[in-house]
């Protein structure tokens, strides 16, 4: 199998982060896929806390926290370069907070 040097975005956002009428997370991996990022997944969090140290947990009885959502979005170096600017514009039009990370992957396909 070979491996290619890839990058990926790993972006973390509350689940109740709106992009108009529908969760951020959902558009974030809509306009990867309009952009033909070569993939993108959401993932949902468990038990997390961020910038205000306040647990969040899926436990039964605290079902109305607002859990991360964390989307990770492989592609190349120049692909993702082209796509922050849009990914900046609409974390900033959705009025949330996010954190955003990027690494060297390397990755490959097994059919």
């Amino acid at each position: 199998m070979d491996f290619q040097n890839l990058e990926m975005l790993r972006i973390f956002v509350g689940e109740q982060a709106r992009f108009g009428h529908r969760p951020l997370y959902e558009e974030i991996v809509r306009e990867a896929r309009t952009h033909e990022m070569a993939g993108a997944t959401a993932l949902k969090g468990m038990l997390s806390y961020g910038h205000d140290m306040g647990i969040k947990s899926s436990k039964i009885m605290e079902l109305g926290t607002n859990l991360p959502m964390i989307i990770e979005i492989v592609d190349s170096p120049a692909k993702i370069d082209g796509f922050l600017p849009i990914l900046q514009k609409m974390v900033r039009d959705a009025s949330a907070r996010v954190l955003i990370t990027r690494e060297l992957v390397r990755a490959g396909i097994i059919e």
